[in-house]
């Protein structure tokens, strides 16, 4: 069955095109992301004056609307704050993840950046059109990067050999009877017992998982014009010459947890659901057209990241960036307490706010968490005092980041004490085509 795909991009809000008017029949579709701080709107299309209207937010990626069609939404801006699909210019998520990696402590500030519909069926896309392969590919080699700096996990593991004149573990009767006896050679035994070291399930799991890699990365043009990739795999692929690929997922169900192996949980999770994307054939990587299963990318966490990476970068020391501030209920995106600084600072994936004001929501929801008493307690400032609040956004049109001078008179909201709003640069694909 032909699929009817919809395309559309981010921050979108219009009639569908007349093509699309007639493929649907519902008065509504709509999905929302589900998530630890609330749901996130993936997309709406409502039915007005006989006309389908669909608004989208900042999630990206591809979903069913119902049995025939379904909808696919690009990581594309518009650079002009205007409707026209010729100001479109598409966003290098991938290089927006990898900049942002080298900074997370953690594997858990990636939390809820994602979601895939694995119970759905499938939804047949260009290879091209592939957002979740590349985001599940870099932040799976960036996880085995830091495994292989401190060294790959010594675990027991069964094997099985044919053994000269000695026997070791359980003997294998009926094996030794067929491949021995029967041929004549009476001072071999097969044996199946422990042995200790590197070649263990998780690390076989790895290995299957960079297999699969290094045949996907040729094929995603994206990917392949970036450094990073190649640096990455070349670096992580020695430390696994000598482990086998041979690997059941049933016999890897859970990883145990070991303070200085945390990487493990997460790489051996991101390795099944690799392995589970290509549908466990290494065949189905080279195909033009591949089989997705539904899913979505939260834009606005992605930024957040990319933010965090900038921020780290300018503010090095430790405990100056403090991620995720959590106070009762609210989640802080950061707070900066430097020797110049210190203030609240939210990541707002919104381009618009190079051209508009400062959305009253977001004001009062920034000013709240400037009120908070932990929050005077964690800046170490005096209840009479005002703390700053940060606004920082995408902004299209910038060709460097200088966080060197976060309130300078340019920044500032002049209506507001205190409140400033700063436009970063994002990483851009280089080409203002239409979808």
């Amino acid at each position: 069955m032909t699929t009817n795909l919809l395309e559309y991009w981010e921050h979108y809000d219009n009639v569908l095109d007349i093509t699309h008017q007639q493929l649907l029949n519902s008065q509504t579709y709509k999905y929302d992301f589900s998530k630890l701080r609330g749901a996130v709107s993936c997309y709406s299309i409502v039915k007005k004056d006989e006309l389908y209207h669909l608004n989208t937010s900042y999630c990206i990626g591809v979903d069913w609307l119902d049995e025939k069609s379904a909808i696919y939404i690009a990581p594309k801006l518009n650079s002009k704050n205007a409707k026209e699909e010729i100001n479109l210019v598409e966003v290098d998520y991938i290089k927006m993840l990898f900049s942002s990696l080298k900074y997370l402590e953690t594997s858990d500030e990636m939390n809820d950046l994602f979601e895939i519909k694995w119970n759905k069926p499938a939804i047949e896309i260009k290879q091209a059109q592939d957002l979740l392969t590349p985001l599940l590919v870099i932040q799976y080699l960036n996880l085995v990067k830091a495994i292989v700096r401190k060294g790959l996990k010594k675990s027991y593991y069964k094997v099985e050999h044919n053994l000269n004149s000695r026997v070791k573990g359980k003997v294998l009767v009926g094996k030794t009877i067929k491949q021995n006896i029967v041929k004549n050679k009476q001072l071999y035994t097969y044996c199946n017992y422990d042995e200790f070291g590197v070649n263990g399930l998780e690390n076989r799991l790895l290995k299957k998982a960079l297999v699969f890699i290094k045949r996907y990365l040729p094929t995603f043009d994206k990917l392949n014009h970036n450094d990073f990739t190649t640096d990455l795999f070349n670096y992580i692929t020695p430390a696994f010459e000598n482990i086998s690929e041979e690997v059941e997922l049933n016999e890897i169900k859970h990883s145990k947890t070991n303070a200085f192996y945390k990487e493990y949980s997460e790489a051996t999770r991101l390795a099944k659901l690799i392995l589970k994307r290509f549908g466990y054939n290494i065949s189905n990587i080279e195909k033009s057209t591949i089989a997705t299963p539904p899913f979505w990318i939260d834009m606005s966490k992605l930024f957040e990241l990319y933010v965090l990476g900038l921020l780290k970068k300018e503010f090095p020391k430790h405990n100056e960036i403090h991620f995720q501030f959590i106070c009762k209920g609210h989640e802080i995106d950061y707070l900066l307490n430097s020797g110049k600084y210190k203030m609240v600072i939210d990541a707002k994936y919104k381009p618009q706010y190079k051209y508009t004001g400062i959305n009253k929501e977001d004001f009062r929801q920034i000013s709240g968490y400037a009120r908070l008493k932990k929050v005077y307690k964690s800046l170490d400032k005096n209840l009479d005092e005002n703390i700053e609040c940060l606004i920082i956004y995408p902004d299209l049109d910038k060709t460097d980041n200088d966080l060197s001078d976060l309130t300078s008179v340019q920044n500032s909201i002049k209506k507001y004490v205190g409140f400033y709003k700063m436009g970063i640069q994002i990483p851009l694909i280089q080409s203002k085509i239409p979808l």
